[in-house]
């Protein structure tokens, strides 16, 4: 595949209407904001614990009505760490109450931190049955470490037995998944086997319980991007993902079935276009009291070169590979 070919170029063939666009909406993914406890390498919004970005109860309100109006049944909050936000667990607290979906993307290492609201919020996540999605680039110290920062890991497997001690990862209606991304500029491995890899190694070094793993690729935009220009394997890797399309991954694209939600109410495709700045193709670009969510559910997508990242191989997303 040419270096040349754009992302569009390259899915046309596969789509009846010459565009992608989306199937509905099912998910309503909120960035509750950039503050975070970390500074991963990876990172793609460029999260830090000197970000201030976070979401108002105004908009929050706003994001409570559309899940009224469109019927759909799942959030997925997700940040910086979510966890930071003063108003998480009234925003929690308001879709348990309308029976919705609540899943919360986590670092782990953040419900470690020597605060008392850090220190009871496994347990109310619990009360709630919020789904935890946790990110763990590996089974290994070392390469948690480098990636994340020195001491995260035993920071993260101490989270870990804290939520398998209230039965996270043990019983079935409190789900903890795992997600992987690779370290380097790689497309990450067949993921039923990583897991089961995981699996065996989390149990036999530390006795942790989860139910699935995730595997995500790396994203060449934010701080990820700028490591690729330092270490002079941006177009490699650019290359790699054009290599990799795989036409399968198309209709499961998360971005066909989501909205997602910056902090200010600004509506974009997915987390990725939100950290790009490109905004969804829909009239009013910014959430509204009013808003019709069929606005939302039928929209062509926003795409760009980084969109070859969630078609690559056996696809990406967030919740993991997209095909076999």
């Amino acid at each position: 595949m040419s270096c040349a070919s754009t992302f569009l170029d390259t899915v046309r063939p596969y789509l009846a209407q010459k565009q992608l666009t989306t199937v509905g909406l099912q998910v309503i993914q909120l960035n509750l904001g950039l503050r975070c406890n970390l500074s991963c390498q990876h990172c793609h919004l460029g999260a830090s614990p000197r970000r201030s970005e976070s979401m108002s109860w105004a908009v929050m309100e706003r994001v409570l009505r559309l899940v009224d109006k469109s019927g759909c049944r799942e959030v997925d909050l997700t940040g910086g760490a979510p966890e930071y936000h003063p108003l998480l667990r009234t925003l929690i607290e308001n879709l348990h109450h309308r029976q919705v979906a609540v899943q919360l993307r986590s670092n782990l290492a953040i419900l470690m931190e020597e605060d008392p609201q850090m220190a009871t919020l496994p347990a109310f996540l619990r009360a709630h049955q919020v789904t935890i999605i946790a990110s763990l680039p590996c089974y290994l110290p070392e390469n948690v470490d480098a990636q994340r920062g020195s001491g995260v890991y035993q920071q993260t497997i101490a989270a870990l037995h804290k939520l398998n001690q209230l039965g996270y990862g043990r019983e079935d209606h409190l789900p903890l998944h795992l997600v992987y991304n690779p370290g380097k500029a790689f497309l990450p491995p067949n993921q039923q086997r990583l897991e089961e890899e995981y699996r065996q190694r989390l149990w036999q070094m530390h006795a942790i319980h989860f139910h699935r793993l995730y595997t995500m690729t790396n994203m060449p935009i934010g701080r990820f991007q700028a490591e690729l220009r330092r270490s002079g394997e941006e177009e490699r890797y650019g290359q790699l993902l054009r290599n990799s399309f795989n036409p399968a991954t198309l209709e499961p694209l998360m971005c066909r079935k989501q909205i997602s939600i910056r902090w200010d109410g600004a509506l974009f495709d997915c987390d990725f276009n939100l950290a790009l700045g490109w905004p969804a193709n829909v009239p009013a670009q910014e959430l509204q009291p009013d808003y019709d969510p069929q606005q939302l559910a039928h929209r062509s997508i926003v795409t760009g070169n980084h969109c070859f990242a969630c078609t690559a191989g056996c696809g990406s997303s967030c919740g993991g590979a997209l095909a076999a």
